[in-house]
């Protein structure tokens, strides 16, 4: 009985731990796509830099928001 608890909360733990990495990746992978399509469109036209970036800046905020949240989420799971 001990055992199938401890085997319960170890894939509990481990679940946790995946979902926080698969949140962190797709953060880095949205972020990155963000910066790679904003430094080509900078490229493309250089006179409204200033609005891009910040558009840039606000998006990757956004994304790296929802990822916090996932990755809180998926540690309240324990």
């Amino acid at each position: 009985m001990i055992s199938l608890l401890l085997a319960a909360e170890g894939v509990a733990k481990l679940g946790a731990a995946v979902g926080a990495g698969l949140a962190s990746i797709g953060a880095g992978l949205g972020i990155g796509k963000i910066g790679g399509h904003a430094m080509d469109a900078m490229a493309r036209q250089p006179e409204v830099m200033n609005k891009l970036f910040t558009n840039m800046i606000v998006a990757a905020a956004l994304v790296e928001g929802v990822a916090l949240f996932a990755a809180v989420i998926a540690f309240l799971c324990i």
